[in-house]
């Protein structure tokens, strides 16, 4: 029987929709922070390929997810690459800042990223081991422009300036670090694969803050350049896009860049959603992560209404956006089971 989620990928429309949540692997669990524990730091348990696996398979033991998602972090791409990565307590990530031709030259090759990396092809080879049978694996990278913001920046920005202002000052260094990170995406993802992914995710976080043709040329052609080379190289690997906060700039994403599945962020109505995009491809999402924590009739409410919205077409439920850190496990259970119970 195939999987439940790579039936909806392939276009199926479920009775009940598969269910997987961004970033269940967190701190909302005690049994997160307790492996978090053990491994000293954030970024040591991302390399610790024992201890991310178990982090992993925490939520799929917990709530039967359909789908498990790598434990990793978009920003290890820039370190593989030759960026300084740390993160401060309490505040996030800091990476060394990538402004000027002399801060790029040292940036190692695309194809260099692997042992750095080695980690985690070795994390999602545990897991095709571990999991249940049911469950699909899903890999994933940050988008180009989104880990270009980080590394431009050193560091998350609300409005993404620092990158903005390098495209508009030195457009041709924006534009090869970008390159470079598109590059090294595919390689990365590609390996993912081969370790044993079913299907990989490109998270734009930033996406939304790219407008008209910036849009086109520093989201949408990435991402469709990564998932070409990515078919070329793996023929049937289905890949969900996220330009989360695209908003009309949704509508025909899947079709232009060939991915098999759009999620979407919660700003979106899924109403329009279900008319204006579901039409060219399975969709994913998309409740409010808020409900995680607030939980009660309103979230029973809303996960109705949008599995009912959707469920003339193919549907992955999900959030809008990760689960956050102050969530109530006991909502988590109270959407799956509304979900999967009416």
């Amino acid at each position: 029987m195939t999987k439940k989620l790579l039936r909806v990928l392939k276009g199926e429309t479920l009775d009940v929709p598969p269910i997987w949540m961004m970033r269940q692997a967190g701190r909302y669990l005690p049994e997160y922070r307790a492996t978090r524990a053990e491994a000293g730091d954030f970024l040591s348990l991302c390399y610790n390929s024992d201890l991310a696996a178990e982090v992993t398979l925490q939520p799929i033991r917990r709530y039967g997810f359909d789908a498990a998602i790598l434990f990793a972090d978009i920003l290890l791409i820039p370190q593989a690459l030759g960026a300084d990565l740390w993160f401060v307590t309490g505040e996030g990530p800091r990476l060394s800042t990538i402004t000027t031709e002399a801060d790029f030259a040292p940036l190692k090759p695309a194809d260099e990223v692997h042992e750095h990396l080695s980690p985690i092809y070795e994390t999602l080879r545990i897991l095709t081991r571990e999991l249940p049978a049911e469950t699909t694996l899903i890999g994933f990278a940050g988008a180009p422009w989104t880990v270009a913001t980080y590394m431009i920046a050193g560091r998350g920005t609300k409005d993404q300036g620092p990158a903005h202002a390098l495209k508009a000052e030195n457009r041709a260094l924006f534009e090869a670090l970008l390159d470079r990170i598109t590059a090294a995406t595919i390689e990365y993802l590609s390996k993912q694969i081969e370790a044993g992914a079913e299907v990989v995710k490109l998270f734009d976080s930033w996406a939304g803050s790219l407008k008209g043709e910036d849009f086109d040329r520093y989201a949408l052609a990435p991402a469709k350049t990564i998932i070409a080379a990515l078919k070329a190289r793996h023929p049937g690997v289905p890949v969900i896009a996220f330009p989360r906060e695209a908003g009309e700039k949704y509508v025909g994403f899947a079709r232009a860049t060939g991915a098999d599945a759009l999620a979407l962020d919660n700003s979106v109505d899924a109403v329009w959603a279900a008319e204006h995009l579901q039409k060219d491809s399975p969709v994913q999402g998309n409740l409010a992560p808020g409900h995680m924590v607030t939980g009660g009739a309103a979230l029973v409410e809303e996960t109705r209404r949008i599995v009912q919205t959707f469920s003339g077409g193919p549907h992955i439920f999900n959030l809008g956006h990760g689960i956050t850190p102050d969530a109530d496990p006991e909502n988590v259970q109270l959407m799956i089971d509304t979900v999967r119970g009416g």
